[in-house]
């Protein structure tokens, strides 16, 4: 799934993705070090995987989109 990066939070390596219809979905350090990232910037399209649906979707990969 892909999305755009919203907010990130250097010290805590966690932040949150807007979905492409406009929902903020928040990610945590353990998402983030797993797609073996350094930085996020906000905008950035980046690739994401998810567990669960509705309120309980989280999500546990987070890395860049590339085309």
């Amino acid at each position: 799934m892909q999305a755009t990066s919203y907010t990130y939070d250097s010290e805590t390596r966690s932040g949150s993705v807007l979905l492409d219809d406009g929902t903020p979905v928040p990610f945590d350090a353990a998402a983030f070090d797993a797609g073996g990232l350094l930085l996020l910037r906000p905008g950035q399209r980046v690739r994401i995987e998810t567990e669960g649906e509705g309120s309980s979707l989280r999500i546990t990969l987070v890395t860049l989109q590339t085309l």
